[in-house]
């Protein structure tokens, strides 16, 4: 896949998130944020009102730490697809 593509499938799968109305899981939320962030290189602290909320984030960007941009982006596509492929 070329960066191209990699990046027009990544704004596709960011707005089929954004569209989907029903709620997500927790903990699929907090990866598709760390996958998230990561892919476009946000690097801002996360900014909940809630500290345990914010830790929660923390941790999940924690453990992607060692990925490139276009590995989370990838990951980021792969979870998205899934998660309607099986969820739904």
């Amino acid at each position: 896949m070329t960066a191209e593509e990699l990046n027009r499938t990544f704004d596709d799968a960011v707005d089929r998130i954004n569209a989907h109305t029903e709620p997500f899981p927790a903990d699929f939320l907090l990866r598709l944020y760390a996958y998230y962030k990561k892919a476009t290189n946000n690097y801002e602290r996360p900014s909940s009102k809630k500290p345990i909320i914010n830790a929660f984030k923390t941790n999940a960007l924690f453990q992607i730490k060692d990925i490139s941009p276009d590995q989370a982006k990838e990951t980021y596509i792969e979870l998205v697809n899934n998660y309607f492929l099986y969820r739904k």
